[in-house]
C-alpha cells in the first residue's frame, strides 16, 4: 500500500503519529495557560514544550523520572538536566502580567514570537479605548470633514469617572430617564457592572465604591467608565446577545490585520426587559455571568455560532442588509486599530489576538462594547472547543514559524487577511456575498461564512510547496 503524502503544516487526526522534526530542528514553545491553546501546541507536529516557570511539561518531556523508592508515602522526582534553558524558546504564549514584568528587561532573538504588544492596554482598557477613538475621530473631522467622522459612530456616549464626573452629570441632566451602564475600566467577565436611571444611584455608589475613604492601601480611586445603555438591542427569542469576533494583528507598523470567520453570539439566559435593570442575567451576556443563572444548562449553553447567526439574520432581514451590517463590523475593527496604531509599541516579535465584543441593535447597527486582550480560551462545550482549537491552530499557521508559506496568502484556514497597510480585496465571491455585488471589488472579509478550513489548508500548502520549488 502506498503511503499517503503528508501536507506540511496540516494536522492529522492523530497528531502523535506525525510528531517529528520540522526543517533542521523542532519548534520550541512555552505556554502559561492550561486550556485549549496548550492542547493545540502539544498536538502540533514538530513542536516541543520547553520546561520553565509557567509550563506544565510531562515528566517524560522534562527529563524527570519517578523515584523507585516505594517505601515512601510520597514519591519523589529525580531531576535530569534538561536540554533546554528557560529562555530557549521560539514561541511563547504568555499572560499579560508576565509580559509587563519582563518585556523591558529581555532580549528577543530574530526567530522568537511572543503574545501581546507591550502597551496593548491602550486598546483593551475601556477608558483608553474610548479616549483613543475620540482623538482619532476629532482628527478625522478636522482633516476630512464631519461626514467622514461619522464613520466613528459605533461606540456609545462614554465618560471616564471620576475625572469626567462633572461633564457626565451635565449630560445626564440633558437626558433624564434614560439608562446608563457603569463598568470598571480594567475588569472583565462582567465584574462590577451595574445599570442605573437616577443620579442618586451613582452618587451613593461614588461615595461607597471608588472613594478611598478609610482604605489606606488605595492611593487613587478606581477608574470606571459610564456609557449610555443601548436600550433597543436586537433580540432573538426575546433574548439579548452580543457577538464575539476574533482579530489577529501581526504588526502595527505597517498595520496587518486578520479576521477569523468563526465566532459566536452569546445570549442572555433570561428574556430581555427594561423593567428590572438590576437583573444581570437579563442585561449581561458574559458566560462568566450567565453560567451562574439558576436555570442555566451547561450542556446547551447560551451560544450560537456566527455562521448560524448570519444565516438567521439573512433569512429574516435579507442578505444585502446583513452584508452591510458585517461591513460595518469591519469598519469598527479597522478604525479601532488605527486609533492606537501610532502609540502601540510595535515589535516584530509580538502579535495580538483580540476578542471584540459587538452588540447589534434593532436596526442591525453594530456597537463596539469592548475589546479583550486575553479572550477566554477555555471551552464551554464540544462545539466551543472545536471552534477555539481551529482558531488557534490556524493562528499558528498564519504566524508560520515553520516557514512553509509564501507570505502572499489572503486566506489561511479560517483567517482572512482584512488589512495590510490598506484594505484587501477578495479574489473570489463566497456564498454569503450578495450576487449583485459580484461586479464590484469586495473586501476580503467573510465573518460567519462557511469555512472548509482543512481543505483550504491542504491547497495553500501544496501551492506554497510548488511555488518554492519553482
Amino acid at each position: 500500500m502506498s503511503k499517503v503524502a503528508r501536507i506540511p503544516g496540516y494536522q492529522s487526526k492523530n497528531p502523535k503519529q506525525n510528531r517529528g522534526i520540522i526543517g533542521d530542528r523542532e519548534i520550541r514553545y512555552k505556554c502559561s495557560l492550561q486550556n485549549v491553546i496548550l492542547d493545540v501546541l502539544r498536538g502540533r507536529p514538530g513542536w516541543t514544550e520547553v520546561p520553565g516557570q509557567n509550563s506544565q511539561v510531562p515528566a517524560a518531556q522534562q527529563g524527570t523520572r519517578p523515584s523507585n523508592n516505594t517505601g515512601s508515602s510520597q514519591s519523589s522526582n529525580i531531576i535530569i538536566p534538561s536540554r533546554f534553558s528557560d529562555g530557549d524558546w521560539d514561541f511563547y504564549w504568555c499572560d499579560r502580567e508576565w509580559l509587563h514584568q519582563n518585556y523591558d528587561t529581555m532580549f528577543l532573538h530574530e526567530h522568537q514570537k511572543i503574545l501581546h504588544f507591550r502597551n496593548h492596554y491602550e486598546l483593551t482598557r475601556k477608558n483608553l479605548m474610548v479616549k483613543n477613538l475620540k482623538r482619532l475621530r476629532k482628527q478625522t473631522e478636522r482633516e476630512q470633514g464631519k461626514t467622514e467622522a461619522q464613520s466613528f459612530d459605533f461606540y456609545p456616549t462614554t465618560y471616564e469617572l471620576p475625572s469626567e464626573y462633572h461633564i457626565f452629570v451635565e449630560e445626564f441632566k440633558k437626558n433624564l430617564g434614560i439608562i446608563w451602564i457603569m463598568k470598571p475600566a480594567a475588569k472583565s467577565q462582567g465584574k462590577g457592572i451595574f445599570l442605573f436611571r437616577r443620579l442618586k444611584d451613582i452618587t451613593d455608589w461614588k461615595k461607597g465604591e471608588y472613594q478611598p475613604l478609610s482604605d489606606q492601601t488605595r492611593d487613587v480611586p478606581e477608574t470606571y467608565v459610564v456609557q449610555r445603555y443601548i436600550e433597543n438591542p436586537l433580540l432573538i427569542g426575546g433574548r439579548k446577545f452580543d457577538v464575539r469576533v476574533y482579530v489577529l494583528v501581526c504588526s502595527y507598523n505597517p498595520l496587518k490585520v486578520w479576521l477569523y470567520r468563526g465566532g459566536f453570539a452569546r445570549f442572555s439566559n433570561t428574556r430581555f426587559s427594561l423593567d428590572s435593570i438590576e437583573d444581570t442575567y437579563v442585561h449581561l451576556t458574559n458566560v462568566a455571568v450567565q453560567k451562574n443563572a439558576p436555570d442555566y444548562d451547561p450542556e446547551k449553553g447560551c451560544k450560537w455560532s456566527t455562521q448560524q447567526l448570519r444565516k438567521y439574520l439573512a433569512a429574516k432581514h435579507g442578505v444585502d442588509k446583513v452584508q452591510k451590517m458585517f461591513k460595518s463590523i469591519d469598519n469598527i475593527i479597522i478604525k479601532s486599530l488605527q486609533s492606537v496604531q501610532k502609540i502601540i509599541i510595535n515589535d516584530k516579535h509580538c502579535f495580538e489576538m483580540y476578542g471584540y465584543d459587538v452588540l447589534l441593535d434593532s436596526d442591525l447597527k453594530p456597537w463596539l462594547i469592548e475589546i479583550n486582550a486575553s479572550p477566554s480560551l477555555t471551552a464551554s462545550g464540544k462545539e466551543d472547543y472545536d471552534l477555539k482549537f481551529g482558531l488557534l491552530s490556524d493562528l499558528l499557521n498564519v504566524l508560520d514559524l515553520e516557514n512553509r508559506l509564501t507570505g502572499k496568502e489572503k486566506r489561511i484556514g479560517g483567517w482572512d487577511l482584512l488589512w495590510d497597510d490598506g484594505p484587501i480585496v477578495a479574489d473570489d465571491n463566497m456564498d454569503c456575498t450578495p450576487a449583485n455585488g459580484s461586479a464590484v471589488s469586495t473586501p476580503n472579509s467573510y465573518l460567519g461564512c462557511f469555512n472548509d478550513r482543512k481543505k483550504q489548508l491542504r491547497e495553500i500548502y501544496l501551492t506554497a510547496q510548488s511555488v518554492k520549488k519553482s
